[in-house]
C-alpha cells in the first residue's frame, strides 16, 4: 500500500488509523468503523477489542471503551443512557466472551416482562410466545454474534437462559455472567431481588434509559433509585452515556437531543 500526499495532510493521523485498521481486517469493515476512527479518539476506543470465535467486536469510542474496562473490573456494572449507544450489545458480546474464554458457566439475559402498559396475563399464546417481543433483542444480538444453531444449542442445554425478570425469583447464580436490560422497566424491590441473585465467580451488568420509564404513574423506577444508591460505592461501577456517543445512524443522536431538548423545556 502506497499512501501519497504533501507532508502536513495529517500523514501521521492517517498511519495510525490504518495500523488500528489491521487487527480489523479478517472481517469486513464497515463505514460506521470508518467514521469512529476518523472523527472520534480512536486511539482509545479501537484498542478494546472483544475476540469471539465468530466475529471481532471493538469500542466505536472512548465512552464504550470505558465501558468495557468497567465490566472487566467490577462484579456488578450499571449503564445508562439512550439506545444506540451499545449498552447492551456490549454487554451481550462481553459475557460470550466469558463463556468462551471459560470464566463462566452460563449466560443469563434478563429483562422485565411490563413495558408501556402491556402485562403477561393480556398478551397471547403460551409462556415462549408472550415473552418472546420482550427479549427479542437480546435473542437478535445472540444471532448476530454466535449464530442461531449455536444459539439454540445453548439454550436447550439451559447454558443460556433469556427470561422474564419474575423468574430469577429465590435463585443464586453462580459462576455466571447475568445482564438485565430495559432497567428502567423495575421496580425498586424488583431491582433489589435481580442485585441479590448474583453468586460466587458471577459478574452482573444491569443496562437501562431512565429517560424511558413505562412503569405505572407513581412507581418509581428500580434502576433510577439504585443509581443513587449505589453512586458512592466503588465496588459497583455506574457508567453514563449520552446522545454523544449513539453509534447508529448520524440522525438518531440529533433526535435523541431534540426530544431530550423538549422535554427540559416542558420540565421549566
Amino acid at each position: 500500500m502506497i499512501i501519497c500526499g504533501q507532508s502536513g495532510d495529517h500523514f501521521e493521523e492517517i498511519k495510525n488509523v490504518l495500523k488500528l485498521l489491521y487487527p480489523l481486517t479478517s472481517e469486513p469493515i464497515d463505514t460506521k468503523t470508518l467514521r469512529v476512527l476518523i472523527n472520534e479518539d480512536y486511539q482509545t476506543a479501537m484498542t478494546h477489542h472483544i475476540r469471539l470465535s465468530r466475529k471481532s467486536i471493538s469500542a466505536r469510542n472512548s465512552k464504550q471503551a470505558a465501558y468495557l474496562d468497567s465490566i472487566n473490573t467490577h462484579d456488578i456494572t450499571f449503564a445508562v443512557g439512550p439506545a444506540g449507544t451499545g449498552k447492551t450489545y456490549l454487554a451481550v458480546s462481553k459475557a460470550i466472551e466469558c463463556f468462551e474464554k471459560g470464566e463462566v458457566q452460563r449466560l443469563i439475559f434478563v429483562r422485565p416482562a411490563v413495558e408501556a402498559g402491556e402485562k403477561l396475563g393480556f398478551l397471547p399464546g403460551d409462556l415462549v410466545e408472550k415473552v418472546l417481543p420482550y427479549l427479542r433483542p437480546i435473542y437478535d444480538a445472540l444471532y448476530e454474534m454466535i449464530g442461531f444453531k449455536e444459539t439454540q444449542k445453548l439454550i436447550q442445554t439451559d447454558i443460556i437462559e433469556i427470561l422474564p425478570l419474575a423468574f430469577m425469583r429465590g435463585r443464586t447464580l453462580n459462576e455466571s455472567f447475568i445482564i438485565l436490560d430495559e432497567a428502567q422497566n423495575t421496580t425498586i424491590m424488583q431491582m433489589k431481588m435481580f442485585l441479590t441473585r448474583m453468586g460466587f465467580g458471577s459478574k452482573t451488568v444491569i443496562t437501562g434509559d431512565i429517560t424511558q420509564v413505562d412503569l405505572p404513574k407513581g412507581i418509581d423506577s428500580g434502576l433510577a433509585h439504585a443509581i443513587q444508591l449505589f453512586r458512592h460505592f466503588s465496588d459497583i461501577s455506574i457508567h453514563t452515556f449520552t446522545s454523544r456517543e449513539v453509534v447508529r445512524h448520524p440522525l438518531v443522536s440529533k433526535i435523541v437531543d431534540c426530544y431530550d431538548n423538549e422535554m427540559e423545556r416542558i420540565k421549566k
